[in-house]
């Protein structure tokens, strides 16, 4: 069945449009929900960045509790999204991508009215949750209703722009708000939007869900959500305070037990959370593996830019925004490409390509000076973003190809964990390691700028070997066994 002949009623219907088929009005328009929805969330990643002082000030947060504004929000939205990804297949997708969509909307309304810092953090946690519920479930219904193919490249192209987009673009929303309207803007605007994408949605989504109903793996669930959570709160504080507290030691070691814990227990598993010989699949082991790579590594790339700007140039947050606006214009330019490049080359070749890219323009990035260099970040990091974007699309097409529709709630939701474990833990990683060579270059007697431009730059370094290393072991990866028409 074509997706334009899909019931406006609820109602069970699971059919991928043709893949040769052009988008119909209403294909579209679901496709614009779903993106919406998803670009409303990776926004929330990014709008508070610069708007955290004044959050601060407003509600007696000291420097040190600050970090809890982000990483309230970001436990729950990184460590749910695999056991929410498998409920919606098990229990329908449409119902589980309402229920997140309103939560989100609900908790950015308690997140704008905050009164105090105990309001504002559940507001954040909550608002984690529900794009925990609402990303897997969407890239799900985005990958049943488009079939495999041109029609779903093309969507995934889409969807995976604006998720990045909404990142950069909330870099230049957070600032400009918060000076202009206050801090409690920014989430104001969430509330507005998800209101906006809530009304749309229940009238062109259809329902769609698993044939069986198999149970539900808790202890699977069970371990995989700690051992994320565990990871993450250990990764977020340490970016704060380093790894030597007792807290990041403890809570790091619980993550990796209990995810090593999680592949016994799925091994074993009559009906496991997550299929392990899915797992051994090349596509999404290497696929996955360079997503949570091009996120992680891109998004570092954006946090030293934004401490490089601000800190070393004396730049304002309004300038900065702008420069990372004209960097989201960039991302979305390439992102819509990406397609017919993937097309044209294969998705293999598409992948490492973008992340070569990515890793040669990040290396540019080594030229900074402490005088002068807002040219040099804003066409580096916007020509790295090129191949971040060819890399990003081209990996949700790899990961998530070759699988059926039963599947493809935890195969998007692995997909989607990559990009929000990326996107968590990078930052943290390379920041210390940024933070420490500062405090051992002031200590050295450099002075403040040279100090923390030498950082950045050793950050710069290690960001630019990992994706260069990682996307060689993606092409030797992806290049055994057959290869299928796309070029995977």
């Amino acid at each position: 069945m074509a997706i334009d002949s899909l019931p406006r009623t609820s109602g069970p219907d699971t059919s991928p449009a043709p893949a040769g088929a052009r988008m119909t009005t209403r294909a579209k328009l679901i496709l614009l929900v779903l993106c919406a929805a998803q670009f409303i969330v990776a926004l929330d990643f990014s709008i508070l960045n610069v708007a955290l002082p004044a959050l601060g000030d407003d509600l007696g947060m000291g420097q040190a509790d600050l970090q809890w504004a982000v990483t309230a929000f970001a436990l729950p939205s990184g460590g749910f999204l695999l056991f929410f990804g498998r409920l919606a297949d098990l229990y329908g997708r449409r119902k589980l991508f309402l229920t997140g969509l309103a939560l989100f909307t609900v908790a950015s309304v308690l997140a704008t009215l905050a009164w105090d810092p105990a309001s504002f953090l559940a507001g954040r946690a909550l608002q984690g949750l529900g794009a925990a519920v609402i990303v897997p479930t969407g890239m799900s219904l985005l990958t049943t209703t488009f079939a495999e193919g041109p029609q779903r490249e093309r969507a995934l192209g889409i969807s995976s722009t604006l998720m990045s987009l909404g990142f950069t673009i909330g870099m230049l929303l957070g600032g400009v708000m918060t000076d202009w309207l206050g801090w409690r803007s920014t989430m104001g605007l969430l509330a507005v939007a998800g209101v906006g994408v809530l009304l749309a949605a229940p009238g062109l989504l259809t329902e769609s869900r698993r044939a069986d109903r198999p149970r539900l793996d808790v202890p699977g669930a069970v371990t995989v959500t700690g051992g994320l959570l565990a990871l993450i709160y250990a990764l977020s504080t340490a970016a704060q305070r380093g790894f030597g507290g007792v807290d990041v030691l403890v809570t790091l070691v619980a993550g990796v037990v209990l995810l090593v814990a999680f592949v016994v227990v799925e091994s074993r598993a009559a009906e496991p959370l997550v299929s392990l010989p899915m797992l051994r699949r090349r596509t999404v082991a290497w696929g996955n593996l360079a997503g949570l790579t091009t996120f992680a590594m891109m998004t570092t790339v954006i946090f030293l830019l934004t401490l490089y700007l601000q800190e070393v140039l004396g730049l304002s947050t309004v300038r900065t925004g702008l420069i990372f606006g004209a960097l989201g214009i960039c991302a979305a330019l390439s992102g819509m490409t990406a397609p017919r490049i993937i097309a044209r080359f294969g998705t293999r070749a598409t992948l490492v390509t973008g992340m070569l890219v990515q890793a040669g323009f990040t290396a540019s990035l080594l030229f900074l000076g402490t005088a002068s260099g807002a040219w040099l970040a804003l066409v580096g990091a916007s020509l790295a973003c090129v191949g971040h974007m060819w890399a990003i699309v081209a990996y949700g097409v790899t990961a998530t190809s070759g699988l059926p529709d039963g599947e493809q709630g935890l195969a998007t939701g692995l997909v989607t964990s990559s990009q929000q474990v990326g996107i968590t833990i990078g930052i943290p990683l390379l920041s210390a390691l940024a933070s420490a060579d500062i405090a051992a270059r002031r200590d050295a007697g450099a002075g403040f700028g040279e100090a923390t431009l030498g950082g950045i730059k050793l950050a710069l370094a290690v960001d630019t070997g990992v994706v260069a290393l990682v996307a060689v072991l993606v092409a030797v990866g992806l290049r055994r066994g057959k290869s299928s028409p796309s070029g995977v």
